[in-house]
């Protein structure tokens, strides 16, 4: 979720060439170890040239990690959260026909901005359920998918 934050109005391209140094600056996203970090670190990850940076996006990796230690504790793992916005749909036909938000990714955006989480709007949100496998969008003959790109889907 923390690349998908820093990824908005970038390209991927950008973001995937900083991971690594992302995840060292953010001790692995490990969220105890980000929801403990102060504006000390917020100045000192700002300052470093291998990240992107920006600071509400880092402010916000901060944030969130606190905001998911909530919400692990209140729902026993973060994934039993997510899991509840999965998006059984049929799948697309084209790449035309593949959304940038679902009603599930609005409400998943909308319950974590209530929260208080900050970089989750719901184009983010369905780029995170498309990542973590909560909506199948994926085309017929997608080299993941073994169903030829003719055949129906349900």
């Amino acid at each position: 979720m923390c690349l998908e934050g820093f990824q908005a109005g970038l390209s991927w391209l950008i973001v995937l060439r900083r991971r690594d140094h992302l995840r060292t600056v953010f001790s692995g996203f490990t969220p105890e170890v980000v929801a403990a970090m102060t504006d000390v670190d917020v100045e000192r990850i700002v300052a470093d040239p291998g990240v992107i940076r920006h600071r509400g996006k880092i402010a916000s990796v901060i944030n969130n990690a606190r905001r998911a230690v909530e919400l692990r504790d209140e729902f026993g793992r973060l994934g039993a959260f997510f899991e509840r916005f999965a998006c059984d749909r049929p799948r697309p036909l084209s790449s035309r026909d593949v959304p940038t938000a679902t009603d599930e990714s609005r409400a998943m955006s909308r319950e974590l901005r209530a929260r208080g989480w900050s970089f989750v709007g719901p184009t983010t949100m369905y780029a995170l359920s498309q990542a973590y496998g909560l909506v199948d969008d994926h085309l017929g003959g997608c080299w993941v998918d073994d169903t030829p790109a003719t055949a129906p889907r349900s």
